[in-house]
């Protein structure tokens, strides 16, 4: 995936919690580690287990890691969600697809992305369910998560996860109409004499 301007928002919104304090955090679903590694450089006491179910992307962000001086500091492990990270936490965090898959023709921006980047089974936001629901028994007491959902963060307290996860779909906006595939703009027919 290619890190967009939320995700400096996100890494900005988890390094602000930290601080400089140490801190065990979970970065679900790395992709490219493009967070982990930001927030590893942001948050120095910040001990960072990276995760995801991608072989490649593992390879990537233990290059990613080294490249940027961090490897010490984030771990990279392939599993599922938070499955190969041991102990409590202190933070989450998480940028998973959450469009379904069904919808993928609505979204030309995202056509070079892979596949499992953006979309997701179903409505598209099981995984965050899923993330949600394992995270209230993984955080500390004082921990919380901060997620990317569609160009915005949210951040929650271990509390407020069984809310959020209930109002995850009023965040995801109904997607734009898919782009006509013949006729002029908006499907429209052509003015005479023009090329369609």
């Amino acid at each position: 995936m290619t890190p967009r301007p939320t995700s400096e928002h996100l890494v900005s919104a988890a390094a602000e919690r930290i601080r400089d304090r140490p801190a065990w955090v979970a970065d679900v679903g790395t992709g490219s580690g493009a967070i982990a590694v930001s927030l590893a450089l942001a948050a120095p006491k910040a001990e960072i287990w990276a995760t995801d179910v991608s072989a490649t992307a593992v390879l990537l962000v233990r290059a990613n890691a080294h490249r940027f001086g961090v490897r010490d500091r984030v771990r990279v492990v392939r599993g599922d969600l938070l499955a190969p990270v041991p102990g409590q936490l202190d933070l989450i965090v998480a940028n998973l697809p959450y469009l379904p898959r069904h919808d993928r023709d609505r979204y030309p921006v995202l056509g070079a992305e892979p596949e499992g980047g953006a979309f997701a089974a179903g409505d598209g936001l099981g995984l965050y369910r899923r993330l949600l629901r394992s995270a209230e028994d993984r955080l500390s007491a004082s921990g919380a998560v901060v997620i990317q959902l569609h160009r915005r963060v949210v951040v929650a307290e271990r509390d407020e996860l069984p809310a959020l996860r209930a109002r995850l779909a009023e965040l995801v906006p109904v997607p734009p109409q898919p782009p006509p595939e013949l006729g002029w703009p908006c499907g429209e027919p052509a003015p005479q004499g023009a090329v369609a």
